[in-house]
């Protein structure tokens, strides 16, 4: 039994060394009220079920993510570092080349390195050698998606935040097309 939990042990140990050896590009962070950090990535193309809801790996270029967390400015009864769920995030990624462009809602995801974050594969609207402009926009919950008490509202008011858009250009998607987690 010893041995079969030493092996698990080390094949974990092992797969999050790998994980961290793997190119990501961080396009930015941003602090939203109230007390909400904002990082998006660009990553490798992923295997993400359920198949037929995702875009699967082999038709995609890359991996769009938001993390969104709570930080040490948030409410009270945050936990620090927590995911802050129920946002609801598109992405529009424009070839600036060509100005053809693609929008895709992020989703939940749940993986080993980030753990809760937004994210979407999905394929490039043009040459993976070509330069993009991604244009993230984060709005608050739809009405009745997620209730809000007294408390909350006494205190924050009558919403999660308040609506933001970034964009983030000239973003060289190239080395993570390349890239192959496996």
């Amino acid at each position: 039994m010893k041995k079969i939990i030493l092996s698990i042990s080390l094949i974990f140990v092992l797969s999050l060394s790998f994980a961290k050896d793997l190119p990501e590009m961080v396009i930015g962070k941003k602090n939203i009220d109230p007390g909400i950090t904002l990082i998006f990535e660009g990553a490798i193309k992923d295997d993400v079920s359920p198949v037929g809801v995702f875009l699967a790996e082999n038709k995609a270029d890359i991996h769009i993510e938001v993390l969104a967390n709570w930080n040490e400015l948030s409410p009270r009864g945050a936990v620090k570092g927590g995911f802050v769920a129920y946002l609801e995030i598109t992405a529009t990624v424009t070839n600036q080349t060509t100005n053809d462009s693609i929008s895709i809602k992020l989703m939940p995801h749940l993986n080993m390195s980030d753990n809760y974050h937004y994210a979407q594969n999905l394929k490039l609207p043009g040459k993976v050698k070509d330069l993009y402009r991604v244009e993230f926009d984060i709005q608050q919950p739809y009405p009745g998606k997620i209730g809000m008490h007294f408390d909350w509202r006494e205190e924050i008011g009558d919403s999660l935040i308040e609506p933001v858009q970034y964009t983030f250009s000239d973003l060289d998607f190239y080395e993570i097309s390349q890239s192959s987690r496996r």
